[in-house]
């Protein structure tokens, strides 16, 4: 194992283990305050955001909005990453600059930001599982995708629920519908939107919504980037381990 490997493989056991502490008292009662919020919220309204977000992640995941890139093949961690680093840095850029224009322009465009950044963090997504070597063309690699979103995007609860899927994925992907419309898309959504919710609504006030706009996007693309890093870092760690038997 090389020097960078060991220091990546290093920074994965930290994540880890930061995934996996149990929700505080904070969490707990910001859950469950976001939990009663959701009750009052009629059923037809939750359906309506259901059925938007998922056919806006499922026209990315599986529609052909996106030119899917081949697998990158035969390169060590160090070099892959190089790679996956720059299309973080890419993609912060180009979604700080997308909230800072409809941060800027009020309530309408302020709304509009919410599909935009779903295909921006999608896109990223595409491109760093092609470069650690995965074939995106495959549907199972492509729900591996959307749990990785999940991971990022939930409640500390949520994430430990999603972390545990994910460290076992060569079992728990055998578990997985064949049709994607089986997916539970009501807890992706609740948990998605409430994640964001609170930072994303500063967005829509006047004068400060470009600054936040950018600011939030950038810190959500970074959370998204170092997320589907260790996800993906897990998975090498898997094989070797495979390899190894």
């Amino acid at each position: 194992m090389t020097l960078y490997e060991q220091e990546a493989y290093r920074e994965l056991e930290s994540w880890k283990a930061q995934i996996k502490i149990r929700p505080s008292l904070l969490n707990h009662a910001a859950k469950s305050l976001q939990n009663r919020i959701n009750k009052w919220i009629p059923d037809k309204v939750h359906n309506v955001i259901t059925i938007t977000i998922e056919k806006m992640v499922k026209g990315v995941l599986f529609g052909a909005t996106y030119t899917t890139n081949e697998a990158r093949k035969d390169s060590s961690l160090q070099l892959r990453e190089a790679f996956v680093k720059e299309r973080i840095e890419f993609y912060r850029k180009t979604a700080s600059a997308e909230g800072a224009v409809t941060g800027a322009g009020g309530i309408l465009l302020g709304l509009a930001d919410f599909p935009i950044l779903i295909g921006i963090k999608m896109k990223l997504l595409f491109d760093i599982a092609a470069l650690y070597g995965y074939d995106i063309k495959d549907y199972k690699e492509r729900l591996y995708i959307l749990h990785i979103f999940q991971l990022a995007f939930s409640s500390q609860q949520g994430r430990i629920d999603v972390f545990k899927k994910i460290e076992d994925w060569d079992n728990y992907k055998k578990t997985l519908p064949e049709e994607v419309d089986k997916f539970d898309w009501r807890t992706f959504q609740q948990e998605y939107r409430d994640y964001i919710d609170l930072a994303k609504m500063a967005q829509l006030i006047p004068v400060i919504g470009a600054a936040v706009g950018a600011i939030v996007n950038y810190k959500l693309i970074n959370k998204l980037g170092e997320t589907a890093i260790n996800c993906y870092r897990m998975r090498k760690v898997s094989s070797l381990k495979i390899l190894k038997q």
